[in-house]
């Protein structure tokens, strides 16, 4: 009898070890004959021959097993930063999560960033502290690491021996580990009254089931945090890490006849081209030959009859009739659906971004002219399964652009157009998305049977400077004599109309760059019919009257607005030797980054401060040297802020 459904992520900086663990726990689950080699390149989840070459996880893979009547999909995700995007949509469906530490290197850059989000969620997690078997493997150390840098509230669940060598071994605390007890009972007390009854009353000893009922809940609740010590590669300590997921993990929740509501975290294109959707259902049931919404919040924009549905369970993905909550699946059928839709209606903790989109881009040419319009099919299909690539054509310098995070993103598009395409492109160099901004009140009108204007429709906008942060905001100051009836059905259709066409002319101002931070008001319109006043009688408007002369008019009270062009600036976090300090200062100054020191100790420094985006990868490779290898680098979008000098212009070759 199933106990329920755990949907499952592993997580992890690059190289800790995560589809190692990944291979390990399938072996140990009866899955498969023996476990996966990432070097060898057998793995179960690194399916793409990019990834098998590389020896790193691109995209998200989902794999099932059962332990302990719990039956567990398990979602392996990319562990390098530049795939973070990967890991994004991997949260929204998640149960659960291991957060794999190396017991060498210890809490690194990416490991932080993955903590802060899982913190932010909810999720619940353990710990996997991997690689115990390696020479200068830690223990007590790694324990501070992660109470010190993550979280506090941990603990761990048994000891380790032989630590450092191959035959170390993680040693589960047994039932009469009297201090195990006690350190268990003192950090549940900080969240349970009771516990900390217990745990005061000096008179009888707390009883250890008790004692775990109690951890069970608190992980659930994403309060405590258990950390088990092991070994993916010889398996040391992955059969407690098992017992753990299937007895201290919350399983998915849901009503199965409840209404539709699921997730699409995934997109696989077929041999055929065809679109298969691995979702996440968390209320209600599909079954094969349903038409279903898809789409933004609610559900709304498409529909389409799902054809097949595949259910993962021990291992692989079986055909079924149906899919229910809790469970993931792959949905045939959907030919519109995109990675992000949500599928019937928005599901209760609805999903929101948990890392900043990308601040870098870079131009894709293809070296045969003839195969332009080839490579820009080819990057929609890849913007299909990561949506953040952002695939956009400049039409004033004829050139695709993609988005990216950083440049071994760049190396996998260029492997993978080459591969499964056929097409070689070359890639310009990297370079910041930047955004302008207003920088004060403009506005313009064009008026109809007037000089310049050859449309059928009079338009006036006024463009007004935002707070950063706040996009691009439209409303209508006209009155409902100004819309056409005839045209649109209501003021809600005509607003919106006019909004996306205000929105898709600010995709490149003045400079080149998307205009942001704006708020943009139609403020006079009017319209000709053959039988109206004289002063617009005339031939019968049309929407594309209204749909050619808004880019004319918005952009001509851009100009009179001005803009200013503004580039992302990274918050960034450095550790580091404190005898380091001295060198890194000047570094810092150099790439002009802004420094802080939060904290220092007589052997350790962190400084906090921002720097430009265009100089995070030069920091990134000085920080090695200048700290003897010792250093640790974080860095996240933080905001746009006025390049300094002559702003960068995209309508010009950089």
């Amino acid at each position: 009898m199933l106990r329920g459904v755990l949907n499952l992520g592993i997580l992890a900086h690059v190289d800790a070890g995560k589809t190692t663990l990944t291979e390990r726990l399938l072996y140990c689950a009866g899955v498969i004959d023996e476990p996966g080699s990432v070097d060898e390149g057998t793995t179960r989840t690194d399916s793409l021959a990019l990834e098998r070459q590389r020896g790193i996880t691109i995209k998200s893979a989902v794999v099932s097993f059962t332990v302990g009547g719990t039956a567990v999909n398990l979602i392996d995700t990319p562990g390098h930063p530049d795939f973070v995007a990967e890991v994004e949509r991997a949260l929204s469906v998640l149960d659960g999560v291991v957060l794999v530490v190396s017991a060498v290197e210890g809490v690194q850059p990416q490991t932080r960033v993955l903590w802060r989000a899982l913190q932010r969620l909810g999720v619940p997690a353990l710990f996997f502290v991997n690689k115990i078997d390696r020479r200068g493997a830690g223990y007590e150390r790694l324990l501070r690491d992660i109470g010190g840098r993550l979280t506090p509230a941990i603990v761990p669940m048994g000891s380790v021996s032989g630590l450092g060598t191959p035959a170390a071994a993680f040693v589960p605390s047994g039932d009469d580990d009297q201090a195990f007890g006690a350190q268990l009972a003192e950090v549940l007390a900080d969240h349970d009254d009771a516990v900390l009854g217990a745990y005061l009353d000096d008179t009888q000893a707390i009883p250890r089931d008790w004692l775990l009922g109690k951890l069970a809940g608190q992980v659930g609740d994403a309060q405590v945090h258990p950390v088990y010590f092991g070994s993916a590669i010889t398996g040391a300590g992955t059969d407690a890490l098992m017992r753990g997921l299937a007895g201290l993990l919350p399983v998915a929740g849901g009503n199965a006849d409840g209404p539709v509501s699921g997730r699409v975290f995934k997109i696989e294109r077929g041999s055929a081209g065809e679109r298969t959707a691995y979702a996440r259902m968390f209320s209600g049931t599909i079954t094969v030959r349903d038409r279903v919404r898809f789409g933004g919040g609610e559900g709304h924009g498409r529909d389409g009859k799902v054809t097949a549905i595949s259910v993962f369970a021990d291992g692989t993905a079986e055909r079924r009739d149906s899919v229910s909550a809790g469970q993931i699946a792959r949905l045939s059928g959907l030919a519109q659906v995109q990675v992000g839709d949500v599928i019937g209606t928005e599901p209760d903790d609805a999903a929101q971004r948990y890392f900043a989109p990308p601040t870098l881009e870079t131009a894709v040419v293809a070296r045969d002219p003839r195969d332009k319009a080839r490579l820009h099919a080819a990057l929609t299909q890849l913007a299909e399964q990561d949506p953040l690539i952002d695939v956009r054509q400049d039409d004033i310098r004829q050139e695709i652009y993609v988005s990216l995070y950083g440049e071994v993103q760049k190396q996998v598009i260029d492997a993978t157009l080459a591969a499964d395409y056929g097409l070689a492109a070359d890639f310009r160099e990297t370079t910041p998305i930047c955004v302008e901004r207003p920088v004060s009140t403009g506005r313009a009108e064009e008026i109809l049977y007037g000089p310049g204007n050859p449309f059928l429709a009079t338009l006036g906008f006024r463009i007004d400077p935002a707070p950063p942060g706040s996009g691009i905001r439209f409303g209508l100051e006209v009155g409902h004599q100004a819309v056409p009836l005839y045209i649109y059905k209501n003021m809600e259709n005509f607003a919106a109309a006019m909004e996306q066409y205000v929105t898709e002319t600010l995709r490149q101002g003045l400079h080149g760059w998307q205009v942001t931070d704006c708020a943009v008001a139609l403020v006079r319109s009017q319209y000709s019919v053959p039988d109206g006043p004289p002063s617009t009688r005339g031939p019968l408007s049309g929407p594309q009257d209204f749909r050619k002369l808004t880019p004319l008019v918005v952009m001509d009270a851009l100009k009179r607005a001005g803009t200013v062009v503004c580039e992302p600036i990274h918050r960034f976090r450095l550790e580091a030797p404190a005898d380091t300090l001295s060198a890194l200062l000047p570094a810092l100054a150099k790439l002009h980054a802004i420094p802080g020191v939060s904290a220092t100790s007589s052997s350790w420094c962190v400084l906090e401060g921002d720097i430009p985006v265009t100089h995070v990868h030069a920091l990134q490779q000085q920080i090695p040297p200048l700290t003897r290898g010792d250093g640790i680098l974080e860095s996240s979008f933080d905001r746009y802020e006025p390049v300094r000098g002559p702003g960068p212009d995209r309508r010009q070759a950089m």
